[in-house]
């Protein structure tokens, strides 16, 4: 075993987009957008785990298609046991709870116990979601619902509740997941009536031109994530070199942008700029580290 199987089995790439992810969920809930660098951190540290322990589940659970579909993924390979990696999985879960409880109540005893449902049913949502996901044609809905909770399981602990902002971003965010990942699983985008999921990757860009309605600003940073999602879009639409993995790895990385689009509509224009840089971060390691 090496250092990046480890990392490949947990798409590390990918968690830039989880930390944009924390930083919406608790800036948009909490009175002041800034908490503690210490606390961001920790908090960005126990989501962390939470994605990383999924990405793990993942391939222990997908093991048996993956001898077929996918023979040279670490576990069919014969490089890890399926008994080590559903371990780290779980322990990585049990990991993020903790963590996220524990922050909670630093910041303030009565956030633990709404923090730990939440991250309760983070860990339950994506058991599920790796335990029936083939085949699942509600798959992309419980993909959705981890990020969903995220916010959450972040706007908890640093506030105590999610509030109307945290629900709406969320709800763009479940939107942009379905839409991207029903896109992938389209033969032809071209068709007609393949391309029903771009309405759902709409819905965040409709959301953002309305929040920026009343400042320009927030328009600029919606126009950002609009141009990348025609851009990611293009690599599933291409009669010629068309690549499934490349447009889906880059709507992955345009998680970060619509976290900035939020951002920027609560005031926190650092952060926002912080979350573009996010992206990139993400798209620099998905060279390296495959994103899916």
């Amino acid at each position: 075993m090496t250092l990046g199987v480890w990392l490949r089995l947990g798409r590390v790439s990918n968690l830039p987009t989880v930390w944009t992810n924390t930083l919406a969920g608790s800036a948009l809930a909490a009175s002041t957008l800034a908490l503690p660098i210490g606390v961001s951190a920790a908090l960005c540290l126990g989501l962390s785990a939470f994605y990383v322990g999924g990405m793990y589940l993942n391939d222990a659970f997908d093991r048996e298609i993956d001898r077929k579909e996918r023979p040279e993924r670490p576990i069919p390979s014969g490089t890890v046991r399926a008994s080590t990696v559903f371990t780290i999985g779980f322990l990585l879960l049990l990991l993020g709870v903790g963590t996220s409880f524990w922050m909670a109540r630093g910041l303030d005893p009565a956030h633990g116990p709404r923090t730990l449902l939440s991250g309760f049913a983070l860990a339950a949502v994506i058991i599920l979601y790796n335990l029936h996901h083939k085949r699942n044609p509600l798959s992309p809905l419980l993909m959705g619902l981890c990020r969903v909770l995220v916010y959450v399981t972040a706007a908890c602990a640093a506030a105590g509740a999610p509030s109307q902002a945290v629900w709406l971003g969320a709800a763009a965010l479940l939107s942009h997941l379905i839409g991207l990942t029903y896109a992938a699983k389209q033969e032809n985008l071209r068709v007609i009536q393949n391309v029903w999921p771009l309405g759902f990757l709409a819905l965040p860009v409709a959301y953002g031109a309305w929040l920026g309605l009343s400042d320009p600003l927030v328009l600029a940073f919606t126009g950002v994530y609009s141009i990348w999602l025609v851009y990611s879009l293009s690599f599933l639409v291409r009669r010629e070199g068309r690549s499934i993995p490349g447009g889906v790895v880059r709507l992955i990385a345009g998680i970060s942008l619509l976290d900035a689009t939020l951002l920027a509509a609560g005031d926190a224009v650092d952060l926002a700029l912080a979350a573009i840089a996010f992206a990139g971060l993400t798209r620099l390691a998905q060279r390296y580290i495959p994103g899916t």
